[in-house]
């Protein structure tokens, strides 16, 4: 998407820069230098974070005046003329019922989750895929108004965004970007960066710069000559982001029913295994997803026993994805790893911490559980020269077929061991 500037045009861009960076009265210096913009940046994370726990606990409410996100975007607004209006885009309009975050608690927790991960990251990638997914929800009213609270937390990725910006944005580049898409914003903001890139001289890394040059623009208060604007084939940016749009979100997709699937076994193997008599673990990092109507972790163990915890291996141990342990000794009976569509390797090496790192537990049974049509991709990768070792453990193997056919069964009239080395095989040769 690099645009092809001829040497004249570059140097009329870059007379107009100094000519904008010397006014007195344009953006530049009276909000760009302004000792007190820096200052708002953490005040503003710090605000953002406190909507992010207001919305977890429920105690967030259902109108923008006299919340937490009033104070945040107040406090945006007051950066002199640049922002002037922000607050417009998150004022609760009750005859349209936008933005619906307010009366919708699903559009709420999904804003939450927005921005918490924009909070949480520090990669160009991570911003761009928590807009995608914000984006995706479609929620009415809540748009690329939302990047003004991402240019406080990435103010090296994210540009500011409103009217006068994209007004200035269309006339310097000949683009035609409608100002609540966020498809067009992000097309936007790569040209922004691009243009950041050829004249970091004259502007900074803190794209709070040249979207202060463009609102200039935007506003009428700089004329641009057509020696110094850009000719962009706008369309073919468009076309390009709606592309990268779509596969992300394909894959996003793919991912989402990967991580269901097997959220969906360990259910099966929890329900399982409490059918029984054994008490179980579900592995930390999955204790909180969806299933069944509540928690995966919903009626399991909150602690392993003391001995895995005092190991070296605890927190490894700990991502196993399912542990029956015997109710009496609450010693572990059986591990279960299940391995939808990724490498069985980080599953094994937990398997092997739990049999080398905690002898107290010897004689557990050890089991990878995977769709049936991955059998032998399974026991391809088990028979590689690495997991040498890990054959002694006598990993089985168990399909989700025979899992989904018999776990009633092995349910109702099982005894533990005995009915899934039934429904298991050998992984070992």
């Amino acid at each position: 998407m690099n645009p092809d500037i001829p040497v004249p045009a570059l140097i009329e861009q870059q007379h107009l820069l100094d000519q904008w960076k010397a006014d007195p009265v344009a953006t530049y210096r009276t909000w760009f230098l302004w000792e007190e913009r820096l200052k708002n940046f953490r005040s503003i994370r710090r605000g953002l974070h406190a909507v992010v726990k207001e919305i977890r606990d429920d105690t967030f409410g259902v109108a923008y005046r006299g919340s937490s996100l009033e104070t945040v975007v107040h406090s945006i607004a007051e950066q002199r003329q640049i922002f002037k209006g922000a607050d417009h885009a998150f004022l609760w309009k009750p005859k349209l019922r936008i933005p619906d975050i307010y009366e919708d608690r699903g559009n709420q927790l999904a804003f939450a989750r927005f921005l918490d991960m924009c909070l949480c990251c520090d990669s160009e990638a991570e911003v761009v895929d928590a807009v995608r997914q914000l984006d995706a929800r479609q929620i009415k009213g809540l748009g690329p108004a939302c990047a003004n609270l991402l240019y406080f937390l990435h103010p090296t990725l994210v540009p500011p965004n409103n009217t006068a910006i994209v007004k200035g944005f269309n006339a310097f580049f000949g683009a035609n970007v409608k100002l609540g898409r966020w498809n067009e914003y992000l097309a936007m903001r790569e040209r922004i960066l691009e243009f950041n890139a050829v004249h970091r001289k004259w502007l900074s890394n803190d794209l709070g710069a040249v979207a202060g040059f463009l609102f200039d623009i935007g506003s009428g208060r700089y004329s641009i000559g057509a020696t110094s604007a850009i000719a962009v084939d706008w369309e073919a940016d468009l076309a390009k982001v709606h592309e990268e749009t779509a596969a992300a979100n394909k894959a996003r997709l793919a991912a989402s029913e990967n991580d269901q699937t097997h959220t969906q076994v360990q259910g099966w193997l929890r329900d399982l295994g409490k059918a029984l008599g054994f008490e179980v673990w579900i592995a930390n990092n999955d204790k909180g997803r969806s299933y069944g109507g509540g928690r995966l972790g919903d009626g399991c163990i909150a602690s392993l026993p003391a001995a895995i915890r005092g190991s070296g291996a605890a927190d490894t141990i700990a991502l196993i994805d399912v542990l029956w342990l015997d109710a009496v000794s609450g010693k572990i009976s059986m591990a279960f790893e299940v391995e939808h569509s990724t490498s069985i390797y980080s599953g094994i090496v937990r398997m092997l911490d739990l049999a080398l790192g905690v002898p107290e537990h010897e004689g557990a049974a050890f089991f990878l559980v995977a769709p049936d049509a991955r059998e032998s991709d399974v026991r391809d990768q088990f028979a590689r020269p690495a997991f040498s070792r890990v054959r002694e453990l006598n990993v089985r193997y168990i399909g989700y077929g025979e899992l989904a056919r018999h776990r009633d069964a092995i349910a109702r009239f099982g005894n533990g061991e005995k009915a899934i080395l039934a429904i298991s095989k050998p992984l070992a040769n």
